[in-house]
């Protein structure tokens, strides 16, 4: 048959309604309702009586994508949130107490394309050449010192610490600028096609009933469509990674915002310290085998800067991801889809990564099998290898102070991050697959900061002599260290960016 004589199906998947608001769901919202526009009818249906958790605060690069396909300004974007720009998170007391590295975005060095830059700087550290790996990163080094501006062509790589409740308000007024109907109600039931399984409606507390050809889940941890409604096996790894509590609080600023997440571990796990324009985010992660919850809130309450401004918040929560994240004519979205522990700031990364697949295999008529096993294997690959780089940090430390500890660095791990640590540790190589998140230097940062030296480098590097060796390295070193005295200093940058009206800072970038 020519292409021209095939009969092309009618687009019957209008109606797209978004079960839960928060962060994921006027993600979802806004960017549907920017992207297709009126081809698709876009309802939001979502509880004031219901609380989100609210308290992600802190994001990795790939958000600036996600805001730019919506055309969002990002100084008005950043005065919305209150939020600060975030180069890299600090690791303390993980290779072991006393202890700290800085995982950077960003590249360190530069790189040959027969290897990465890890292996020149082997070489010079056997040799007595090179200063610490981190002296090579220009996101590091201005992390550190306070530093930052916007640098021609994204030559500083970053994200947000930002409060995700304002986002979601962010997002509510853009999306129904771009036509979203929002419904207020709590949902009650889930209807089904008693013949094909699929959703057909929400029946709201009100009696009111809304209808719909396809859905998302964004309703948390209660996860009413995909779970409850649908049935969808639950994955649990928690025997990966045990922590199974937090608690939050927010604190008064005592001082500029730092340009990076404090991720600080202790004996049952870890606490986060994030600094915004107008209060710092604060909670403690751990699990609740090893430490009581009264115990973790006098932990988290002596262990803060300010003065509180909320009462802690306690979550419970069960690491792992749903089995399928695509279910009939439903997606799961945010908490309901699954959840790993927020150490490495992914989960509105796994949101945004979801909504841009639906958006790409968008159906036109009927759910096509084939779209949904391919959105199933491709998301089940992100949160796979976002769960094996997170139990990195656990599993590859010298810690032995506490049973916790004791217990994961001697615990059975994934074969595939098993591979990528033995390959690492014997010849200094990291291997990334299929659009793999997090890039060689993450991997790489995160191994050498946990203590794990490889046993060898790549043979390019002899191709040197000592002296173009130490020139280059050197050249790395001094330009980075030219460029960040140059930057001015990050707490006055954003108050000139986007904070309140303040007399303008110089930014020796401004007109390059």
């Amino acid at each position: 048959m020519k292409p021209e004589d095939k009969k092309l199906p009618e687009h019957k998947l209008k109606r797209i309604v978004i079960a839960g608001g928060g962060t994921a769901g006027w993600m979802a919202a806004a960017a549907i309702s920017k992207a297709l526009g009126h081809v698709v009818d876009v309802t939001l249906v979502e509880s004031d009586a219901i609380n989100t958790v609210g308290v992600g605060e802190a994001t990795i690069p790939p958000l600036l994508l996600f805001n730019r396909l919506l055309g969002v300004n990002e100084a008005e974007f950043m005065r919305a949130t209150k939020a600060t720009f975030k180069l890299g998170i600090n690791f303390e007391n993980w290779k072991d107490i006393g202890e700290d590295y800085f995982h950077s975005f960003g590249t360190t060095g530069k790189d040959h394309w027969t290897s990465g830059f890890q292996h020149f700087w082997l070489k010079g550290i056997a040799n007595g050449q090179a200063k610490p790996y981190a002296d090579y990163c220009l996101e590091l080094q201005a992390a550190l010192q306070g530093k930052f501006a916007h640098l021609p062509n994204q030559g500083l790589n970053y994200a947000y610490h930002l409060d995700s409740s304002e986002y979601a308000k962010f997002l509510r007024k853009f999306a129904e600028k771009h036509g979203v109907k929002r419904f207020e109600g709590k949902i009650t039931d889930v209807n089904l096609n008693t013949q094909s399984g699929d959703i057909t409606s929400l029946t709201l507390e009100s009696g009111a009933v809304i209808g719909g050809d396809f859905f998302l889940d964004c309703t948390g941890f209660r996860a009413l469509l995909i779970g409850k409604a649908l049935g969808t096996e639950y994955e649990d790894w928690s025997h990966y990674l045990p922590c199974d509590s937090a608690v939050a609080v927010q604190t008064k600023s005592v001082g500029p915002a730092l340009p990076y997440t404090r991720a600080i571990a202790h004996d049952a796990g870890w606490q986060w310290r994030i600094p915004l324009q107008h209060r710092t985010g604060n909670g403690l992660v751990y699990c609740s085998k090893y430490l009581d919850k009264e115990s973790a809130e006098t932990r988290l309450l002596s262990n803060i800067e300010g003065e509180t401004i909320t009462k802690p918040l306690h979550i419970k929560f069960k690491t792992g991801a749903r089995k399928k994240q695509w279910v009939k004519n439903c997606i799961a979205l945010g908490l309901s889809s699954g959840f790993m522990e927020p150490l490495e700031s992914t989960s509105i990364h796994l949101i945004q990564r979801s909504i841009i697949r639906f958006l790409r295999m968008l159906p036109v008529a009927e759910v096509s099998q084939s779209d949904v096993d391919e959105f199933n294997s491709q998301t089940a690959m992100d949160m796979d290898q976002i769960r094996d780089f997170l139990i990195l940090h656990y599993v590859v430390t010298n810690r032995n102070d506490s049973d916790f500890w004791n217990h994961l660095r001697t615990m059975d791990i994934p074969d595939s991050l098993k591979h990528k640590v033995e390959l690492f540790k014997e010849t200094g190589r990291v291997f990334r697959k299929d659009g793999e998140l997090f890039a060689e230097n993450s991997w790489v940062q995160v191994m050498l900061g946990q203590g794990l030296v490889p046993d060898s480098y790549h043979p390019i590097v002899n191709k040197m002599s000592d002296d173009e060796y130490g020139r280059f390295m050197e050249s790395i070193r001094t330009g980075i260290v030219k460029t960040v005295n140059e930057l001015p200093n990050h707490n006055d940058y954003v108050r000139q960016f986007c904070g309140a009206k303040q007399s303008a800072v110089h930014n020796p970038y401004s007109n390059a």
